[in-house]
């Protein structure tokens, strides 16, 4: 079993155990009444004509299955205002409980504290989540491709654009590139670490970049520690990067935000 296949075997665990507690039924309800969501795509860069900068999804994340514990984050809210207030475009909020330390309770925290576009950030194996991610104010969700199948792929991204969501479909190899492309993916993730292994490796992203159709936003994920790590992602291709543990670990993460904007502005600039 590869720790992607343990992951999800713990999140549908959990998954059964809020279904328990809050029916189908009740999302449905909840999601009716919840505000529209706010428009991802947009903020991300949307048309190729409003990508002269790099978009930063800013992500609060306790812990991991590679490094173990990252920061306590008694208080995702306030570092989510420190988020937006550095030029954040999108903030991720993990969800997952067993490997992350995540909850949905983070993402009611922080949709309450700022008004940008939230991920959802956890793994997607069953539309009751989706629902659940739009009924407590997501207006983005993360599908990794190498978790789904093809009809799963493109099912779950049809539900959520229906409930007004955006997705970003997360890709390692050219094979799953092409099952994005194929689904139609307008936001697509080259993941730098290798979920099966949880080996990291940054010149994967150069590898598959140049794969992705130039409609598409592209973003880099894992693997930022510093701005030259931006700036190899941005001269390499990507619009947008999803970053957590370099933010929460920094005792300054609006300060950091904003020099890696600086960053992947000053290579965008050349690679233009």
């Amino acid at each position: 079993m590869t720790v992607l296949d343990d992951i999800i075997v713990g999140v549908k665990e959990d998954m059964e155990a809020r279904r328990r507690l809050v029916s189908f039924v009740e999302l449905k309800d909840r999601v009716a009444g919840a505000a529209p969501a706010r428009d991802a795509w947009a903020a991300l860069g949307g048309p190729s004509s409003n990508r002269d900068d790099l978009k930063v999804i800013a992500e609060i994340k306790r812990r991991s299955p590679s490094k173990g514990d990252l920061a306590p984050i008694d208080d995702p809210a306030s570092l989510a205002v420190q988020y937006a207030d550095g030029g954040a475009s999108v903030i991720s909020v993990l969800t997952e409980k067993r490997r992350f330390g995540g909850s949905l309770a983070d993402l009611d925290a922080v949709r309450a504290a700022v008004d940008i576009p939230l991920l959802r950030k956890d793994f997607t194996v069953d539309e009751y989540q989706i629902w659940e991610a739009r009924a407590h104010g997501a207006d983005l969700i993360l599908l990794i491709v190498a978790a789904l199948s093809d009809s799963e792929l493109a099912d779950f991204s049809a539900l959520s654009h229906e409930l007004g969501m955006n997705v970003l479909v997360e890709t390692h190899t050219e094979e799953e590139i092409e099952r994005a492309v194929a689904a139609q993916a307008k936001i697509i993730g080259v993941n730098v670490r290798n979920l099966k292994t949880l080996d990291v490796d940054r010149s994967v992203f150069g590898s598959l970049a140049g794969l992705i159709p130039a409609e598409a936003v592209i973003v880099a994920e894992s693997g930022v520690r510093t701005a030259e790590d931006v700036t190899h992602y941005a001269a390499s291709g990507a619009n947008a990067i999803l970053v957590g543990e370099a933010l929460v670990s920094d005792s300054t993460p609006r300060e950091r935000i904003t020099e890696f904007k600086a960053a992947g502005a000053a290579a965008i600039a050349v690679r233009n």
